[in-house]
């Protein structure tokens, strides 16, 4: 038997949801409805008597101010219902939730309790539209399923029952072998139904593993003979694209004007050597553990990392988001001996969501995948009490195929713990593997090879998984309480490949493991070995325990609601051993397993592409101004930061909206005893990336520290994260343009190396996500080469930092660096339909200086406010000062410092780095140009009491407009 409690709103009250959803329906399926009502569904997989539905209705379910609750159907006025609850063994959070509450009150253990919601739709439509509705906008046939009924068919007794998402069935758990010693056509047919993601020489490396004599004779003691779906699958995740970072470790002929040269791992070349070479004192750790660290102050480290959930995403934009924030999450818990989170990180890259074509198979509308990553990311970091304090989003409809969906976690711990420095790690033959947290589901198997192919037919629906932001927020807390008591030697976080990666990487500390499979705690019966070992499911942690703190820690996990699990044994074996009941199940060498990839060779040639651009004539500057602020990248993301707190806690100095404007960085102070701050930043401008990869990233690295140092961040104490996102550059008949895709990447490397050590800003972490591309039937869609540069730095007393905002009127207005003719891939040029060529290029050495001379003038209070000049160039900087300000301006143009620009357009709007619009007041002009003194910069205007704003050339008026106006320009495109 099962029992249903329904809740709604009583009549009169606000279903804000069911409007908010009316509204979209009619706006993004232009399907004319009169009303939405939304009914929410609990179901318990037992015959509840009455008095308890009455306690769980009064004391659980209902707010008895605005709600009602009923044992019976409670829907009522609707021309079509549409019941949306989710499939069996998708993670139901709210489900989850309303077990725990319920079991409290009841004092009793519960089967099963499952959420779904009806959706009552009045109005004049069909059932093909109430369809389109339902699978176009309510729900996602990957994780859910719905029923439909109409008002004609309605039985006011029986309502209408979604079954129970129960798992079915009787599988029993079972392990195959493979038989490798096959042709080379069957290695690769292998390699695909498995969805393994190996390519023919590493198929090859693993057959003549198996075959070798010694490991054959040593297996074979153990009864093991031909190799097992465990050992191929702990292979393929090991060895994937996604955790070995293949073509960013190859070995690389790259061809260009200058000639061929060979290029030994992208990763030890530029990234690892430039780390090397800048050698910060205060770094702590580099490029070894979950992520990077830093030192803070004599204390404290600082902790940091961004990773991306791509393809999930594409597949189910909620799950796949709120998956990515919770999982980044755990790094820099995993990191050392663990760090507490103090703030979160978001940047997206999509499709216009006013995308209006033919939608390919398989994908979702850009405004759904929108909604769905917004939320996601919402659900996940409000829900884990970790504020959300810098990001950005970027639109380009090639993202339509896939969307970039980075999240970034950090944190903070003390630099010594018990005694022992916190970033090291030790584990002892001998100490226990406990897995604590969620337990073990189909929900993403395979991720780690899912994200190392392209999206296409054959793309896994096991792959996606939903995080449980309220499951792993008390696993936090028990594991920082349970580090400050030393009991655990080391921790890791259970992510790609999930047992098989975090087990199988910290093995490699002791020399060996055993894993006994069978003791894992599933969330339910008839996984089989291999996916036991690697699943993904979430909020999940991998800790060594010594023998002598097990009983300790089990217990403080129990009185804590969080599960531990003694699954197996750390050794010296030199193996990866899995059990399964009495039986070995896989036998690997350490050494083969982590070092026996086979390193790919590829080649990469480098030519250079030309694109058009406008040809000059008459502008409407002021319409060209608007314009440019009503732009997707430019335009206000209010809609999406206001549903983030950035305020819990209490840390935030300089949060993401400065009045109604946008901040440059984020400045949060982690130690309220103390006025030391961190600033957290990030670049990125995928559209320079169409005409030359490597100015691309020079751009991204210096928009992420002209950030850092317009808040006024330390020059001398910023690191950076570089996350390169790219689409397929390896040669192959499906990307018969590998060869210049791979080139691609190469310039962005040697950009990043340039550009870092100029700077003297080590990257301390990262993460590469190849393979971004679409391809189903003859079309394929490619990401733009996309390269986000994090930075997180220090700011030694929060109280004098700078926000971007206009303070009074008679400040002076400056511009600090040079303007040049550089509006190729400009937003100015996206307007008019084109490209151009002449990106903008970075000067380190002019820039380093103008960087140290404000971070000084910041510092010594001489500026009252300071904004970066990025996209949309020096108009759209200055607009957003003034209106953020709530103040006039009044600006000479001919008084900006230019280099070879004779048109108007052309200095207001192009985007040349390394500049910054700073206002100040005028008893501070004259220190102020004391410090800058050699660079470039110049007072070219006044704020002003009149809410006018005024661009002079000479004595014409070439630009006006009110401010408001241009606030309302900037406003109104995300205004949902």
């Amino acid at each position: 038997m099962v029992s249903r409690i329904e809740v709604c709103f009583k009549k009169g009250m606000r279903d804000a949801l069911g409007e908010g959803i009316k509204k979209r329906i009619i706006e993004d399926l232009h399907i004319e409805v009169e009303s939405i009502k939304t009914i929410d569904i609990y179901t318990f997989d037992a015959d509840l008597l009455h008095e308890q539905i009455r306690l769980l209705g009064e004391e659980v379910f209902a707010d008895p101010v605005i709600q009602i609750y009923s044992d019976r159907p409670l829907a009522d006025d609707f021309s079509w219902l549409i019941e949306v609850g989710f499939k069996p063994g998708v993670t139901d959070n709210v489900g989850a939730t309303a077990k725990k509450a319920s079991e409290d009150v009841l004092k009793t253990r519960l089967k099963g309790v499952y959420f779904s919601r009806q959706y009552l739709i009045k109005g004049d439509i069909t059932e093909e539209e109430t369809r389109q509705i339902a699978g176009g906008l309510l729900a996602n046939s990957l994780i859910e399923r719905w029923k439909i009924t109409s008002t004609r068919d309605w039985d006011k007794e029986k309502g209408i029952h979604l079954p129970l998402p129960a798992i079915g069935g009787e599988h029993v758990p079972s392990v195959l072998t493979l038989d490798l010693n096959v042709s080379d056509g069957e290695l690769k047919e292998i390699s695909r139904q498995r969805l393994l993601a190996l390519d023919l020489s590493e198929m090859r490396a693993i057959r003549g593993y198996f075959d070798n004599a010694d490991v054959r004779a040593i297996r074979e003691e153990l009864g093991l003979f031909l190799p097992t779906d465990v050992e191929i699958e702990v292979l393929a995740q090991t060895w994937s694209e996604h955790c070995k970072h293949k073509i960013f470790n190859s070995q690389i002929t790259y061809t260009d004007e200058n000639g061929t040269k060979i290029i030994n791992s992208l990763f030890n070349t530029f990234i690892k050597r430039a780390t090397l070479e800048i050698n910060r004192p205060w770094l702590v750790s580099v490029f070894t553990d979950n992520a990077g660290v830093i030192r803070f102050n004599d204390d404290y480290n600082l902790v940091m990392k961004v990773e991306t959930h791509n393809t999930p995403s594409a597949l189910d934009p909620y799950g796949g988001a709120i998956t990515g924030i919770v999982g980044v999450n755990r790094d820099p818990l995993g990191t050392g001996m663990g760090a507490r989170l103090i703030f979160n990180t978001d940047v997206f890259c999509f499709a216009s969501p006013f995308y209006n074509e033919r939608l390919p198979q398989r994908l979702l509308h850009p405004k759904r995948i929108f909604e769905g990553v917004r939320r996601g990311v919402e659900h996940g970091g409000n829900k884990s009490g970790i504020p959300t304090v810098n990001g950005c989003i970027v639109f380009d409809d090639r993202y339509l195929g896939k969307p970039l969906v980075y999240c970034g976690t950090g944190g903070i711990m003390p630099s010594v713990i018990n005694g022992k420095p916190s970033h090291i790690k030790e584990i002892h033959p001998g100490d226990l593997i406990v897995m604590v947290g969620g337990r073990i589901g189909k929900d993403g198997i395979h991720g780690a090879t899912f994200s190392s192919l392209e999206l296409d037919e054959d793309s896994p629906v096991t792959a996606v998984q939903i995080g449980d932001p309220i499951t792993q927020k008390k696993m936090l807390d028990f594991l920082l309480e349970a580090r400050d008591m030393g009991l655990y030697n080391a921790i890791t976080d259970n992510g790609a490949g999930g047992l098989s990666s975090s087990v199988g990487e910290m093995a490699q500390l002791s020399g060996g493991c055993l894993i006994n499979l069978e003791r894992c705690p599933l969330k339910y019966a008839g996984l089989d070995p291999w996916e036991i070992l690697l699943s993904e499911s979430q909020e999940r942690m991998t800790l060594a325990v010594s023998h002598e703190r097990i009983d300790e820690l089990l217990n403080l996990a129990k009185t804590r609601d969080v599960e531990a699990t003694v699954i197996g044994t750390f050794t010296d074996s030199g193996k990866f051993h899995a059990i399964y009941g009495d039986k070995s199940v896989a036998y690997l060498d350490m050494d083969f397993m982590h070092r026996g990839l086979p390193t790919m060779k590829l080649n990469a040639r480098w030519e250079t592409r030309r694109f058009e651009k406008p040809v000059p004539g008459d502008v409407d500057l002021t319409a060209a101004l608007k314009t440019l602020l009503s732009r997707l990248n430019i335009c206000s993301k209010e809609y999406v930061i206001r549903q983030y707190d950035h305020e819990v806690q209490a840390g935030s100095v300089i949060k993401p909206l400065t009045g109604d404007g946008p901040s440059d960085a984020a400045v949060i102070r982690p130690l309220l005893e103390s006025m030391e701050g961190v600033v957290v930043a990030n670049g990125i401008c995928p559209r320079y990336g169409d005409v030359d990869t490597y100015h691309m990233t020079a751009c991204a690295i210096d928009e992420a520290i002209r950030n850092h140092v317009s808040v006024g961040g330390s020059l001398d104490h910023v690191a950076g994260l570089d996350n390169f996102c790219w689409c397929d550059p390896v040669k192959s008949d499906r990307t018969p343009d590998g060869e210049y895709k791979l080139a691609q990447l190469v310039r962005a490397n040697m950009a990043l190396y340039d550009y870092t050590t100029a700077f003297g800003v080590p990257c301390i972490s990262g993460k590469d996500s190849m393979k971004n591309d679409y391809q189903i039937g003859g079309r394929k869609i490619s990401i733009p080469p996309t390269v986000l540069f994090s930075t997180i730095g220090k700011i030694e007393d929060v109280r004098k930092a700078v926000t971007m905002d206009v303070k009074r009127p008679d400040d002076r207005v400056y511009v600090l660096g040079m303007t040049k003719d550089e509006l190729g891939g400009s937003e100015y040029f996206a307007s008019l339909g084109f490209i151009g060529n002449d990106v903008p290029k970075v000067d380190a050495v002019s820039a380093k200086r103008l960087y140290t001379a404000l971070e000084r003038a910041i510092h010594e209070g001489t500026v009252a406010s300071c904004h970066d000049c990025s996209d949309g160039g020096l108009g759209v900087a200055l607009a957003e000062s003034a209106f953020s300000g709530n103040s006039g301006m009044t600006v000479e143009l001919t008084k900006v410092p230019a280099e070879n620009i004779k048109r108007a357009d052309t200095a207001l709007f192009s985007e040349s780095q390394s500049r910054f619009v700073v206002t100040v007041s005028p008893d501070k002009v004259g220190r102020f140009e004391e410090i800058m003194e050699g660079n470039v910069f110049a007072d070219i205007g006044v704020v002003t009491w009149q809410q006018n704003f005024t661009i002079m050339d000479g004595e014409k008026v070439i630009l006006s407009a009110g401010i408001d106006e241009l606030k309302e320009a900037w406003q109104k495109t995300l205004r949902w």
